[in-house]
C-alpha cells in the first residue's frame, strides 16, 4: 500500500461513500454541503489547500483518503476514510502484511505529512478532531497512542475532541 496525492476519479468514487448527511458531518465536519455536487464536494474538500492523499492498494484500489495541515505547529490529520469495502480489513500481503488498513493510513499519513510540512516526528507533534459519538474512529485513535487534550481555543463545534500524539 501506497500513499498517492489524490486525483479528481478518486474523489468521484469517494462521493459514493457518504450516502446520508450523517456520515458526511461524521468524516467531513458542519461546513461541508449536503446533498453534494461534484462541484460543491471538490470546493468543501479544499483540494487546492490541504495536502490530500489517498491510499492505493498493491492492485490499484482506492482503500483511503486523508488529509493534513500545520495546526498549532502540529502536523494535524483531517478527514480520515477508509473505504467502506476496506473497514476492519487489514492489509494481505507486503509490507504491511496482517495490519490493519485504517492503522497503514495513518501511519503512511503521519510520516509524510510531518517531512512535508517540516515537523519533526516525535511525540506531541500529531493532532486531530474527532466527534465524541464517532466510537468506531475515536477507539481507533485512541488504540494508536492519541490522547485526549484541551485545545487552546474554543473549538466551536459541540462534542468535538481534540486528540494529541
Amino acid at each position: 500500500m501506497k500513499l498517492f496525492n489524490v486525483d479528481r476519479d478518486q474523489v468521484q468514487q469517494m462521493m459514493t461513500w457518504f450516502t446520508d448527511e450523517a456520515a458526511l458531518k461524521n468524516w467531513a465536519g458542519p461546513g461541508f454541503r449536503f446533498p453534494f455536487t461534484d462541484a460543491s464536494f471538490i470546493e468543501d474538500l479544499k483540494l487546492d489547500d490541504l495536502i490530500s492523499y489517498s491510499l492505493i492498494t498493491h492492485d490499484g484500489q482506492l482503500a483511503g483518503f486523508g488529509q493534513c495541515y500545520r495546526r498549532n505547529d502540529k502536523c494535524h490529520l483531517g478527514r480520515l476514510v477508509i473505504a467502506p469495502a476496506f473497514r476492519g480489513k487489514r492489509c494481505l500481503s507486503g509490507r504491511f502484511e496482517n495490519q490493519k488498513i485504517s492503522h497503514i493510513l495513518i501511519a503512511l499519513l503521519s510520516e509524510l505529512a510531518c517531512q512535508h510540512l517540516g515537523i519533526a516526528a516525535k511525540p506531541g507533534n500529531l493532532s486531530l478532531f474527532v466527534l465524541s459519538h464517532n466510537l468506531p474512529a475515536l477507539n481507533l485513535y485512541l488504540s494508536l497512542g492519541f490522547e485526549e487534550t484541551q485545545y487552546p481555543e474554543s473549538i466551536g463545534l459541540e462534542d468535538c475532541l481534540y486528540l494529541v500524539k
